[in-house]
């Protein structure tokens, strides 16, 4: 067992503690520590507390203490559950052509979109991707993003998405960030699949799911329902039959037409995700379920479009949480703890809901329960910025 340390001390410390996991947040709920110490032994949380109390302690006991100069304030190590950093190739050209007049329907249907990164990803080599998805995952870990999760979907074939996926765990193995992989093998329908969307899912239910499971690879599961990828009958059939094989399930829901938070609810997904066309019936339906809404303000930045509406979604009930859908083609910018604060902005969202929605809610968004929280026995998660004010 390895000594106990004391880090410290920090102006204030953000604990996140004893908040609820759903609807509005106010800043005065925000539990926060002045003059604090956080105690960590074996990469967790032994206490946060007062750091002269702690540092008494610390002496008595000969731990070491990590004594910090300056105003700093502590957090929860972000947490970004929805990303596409898997991938090879560049999608510029779609942006120029977004610039330019055309949807992001348009794109892909002259040959863009998906399917051009699923081409270059293909072709790309073992060490490429490893390498691509380490430098990203790495540039996630300096903004402050402890835990990301990951995503395959640029392969759209059983031995590629298989390869994304081993590639994505041997990122995780050699990575500080912790990596949590999501098979998206039914991003879209491929263009040389001789089939209906129907026989592709299939394919995906008999021959790939099975050996991701086996290998270990991946808990998860999403889809992509919209007119450009899969109907909502085909999602209900693909989560279901996903869920019967063990898998926690996620969808990508209502970004262009809604239908698929629906979807989501109706399954018992972990989480619907994008959501920027959710009309009142879709919030709804999230606010009575325990599917988390994953806004991702990065896609709504990339295309030009209007952010979801995530004042309504929290004053109706919902779990909300913030990711930054790194992507090559609509969000391939990454940060986002801009992107959450762009999307507080616009959407009236208290200091609290932003924090919240990419700490503790996010873990939830995860179904991870050790961490986006300061307190005992947690992870020892933790991020500091030269600020004296939170705020």
């Amino acid at each position: 067992m390895k000594k106990k340390i004391l880090i410290g001390p920090f102006r204030q410390v953000i604990t996140m503690d004893e908040m609820p996991l759903k609807g509005p947040l106010r800043d005065n709920q925000l539990r926060i520590i002045e003059s604090a110490g956080i105690m960590i032994q074996d990469g967790k949380i032994i206490a946060v507390d007062s750091f002269n109390k702690l540092k008494d302690e610390a002496v008595e006991e000969e731990c070491r203490i990590q004594q910090l100069d300056g105003d700093l304030v502590a957090m929860p190590g972000m947490i970004d559950p929805h990303t596409h950093i898997c991938y090879a190739g560049s999608r510029s050209n779609d942006y120029a052509q977004r610039l330019a007049g055309m949807s992001y329907l348009e794109i892909a249907s002259r040959g863009g979109g998906i399917w051009s990164t699923v081409t270059s990803t293909r072709n790309a080599s073992d060490k490429t991707l490893f390498h691509n998805t380490k430098t990203r995952a790495l540039s996630l870990l300096n903004d402050g993003v402890t835990t990301a999760e990951v995503k395959s979907g640029y392969a759209l074939n059983v031995e590629d998405e298989l390869r994304m996926l081993e590639i994505i765990h041997k990122t995780n193995e050699t990575s500080d960030i912790d990596l949590v992989p999501t098979c998206l093998a039914a991003h879209t329908l491929p263009k040389d699949f001789q089939g209906s969307s129907r026989q592709y899912l299939e394919l995906l239910v008999n021959k790939l799911l099975p050996e991701v499971m086996k290998r270990n690879l991946s808990s998860r599961a999403d889809i992509y329902i919209e007119k450009s990828a899969f109907l909502a009958d085909e999602g209900l059939f693909y989560l279901r039959e996903a869920m019967n094989l063990g898998f926690d399930v996620i969808v990508h829901a209502d970004q262009f037409t809604a239908g698929g938070s629906g979807v989501a609810v109706r399954v018992g997904a972990v989480s619907a995700d994008h959501l920027e066309v959710s009309s009142d019936k879709e919030i709804a339906l999230l606010a009575g379920s325990d599917v988390i809404a994953v806004c991702l303000p990065g896609a709504s930045i990339g295309l030009g479009v209007g952010f979801a509406p995530a004042r309504k979604m929290l004053d109706a009930g919902c779990s909300l949480a913030v990711a930054s859908d790194w992507n090559p083609g609509s969000a391939p910018m990454g940060d986002i703890l801009i992107q959450a604060c762009m999307l507080g902005a616009y959407e009236h969202l208290t200091i609290a809901e932003t924090l919240a929605s990419v700490t503790y809610r996010a873990a939830a968004a995860l179904k991870l329960r050790d961490r986006g929280i300061l307190k005992k026995g947690y992870l020892a998660d933790v991020i500091e910025f030269p600020v004296s004010d939170y705020r």
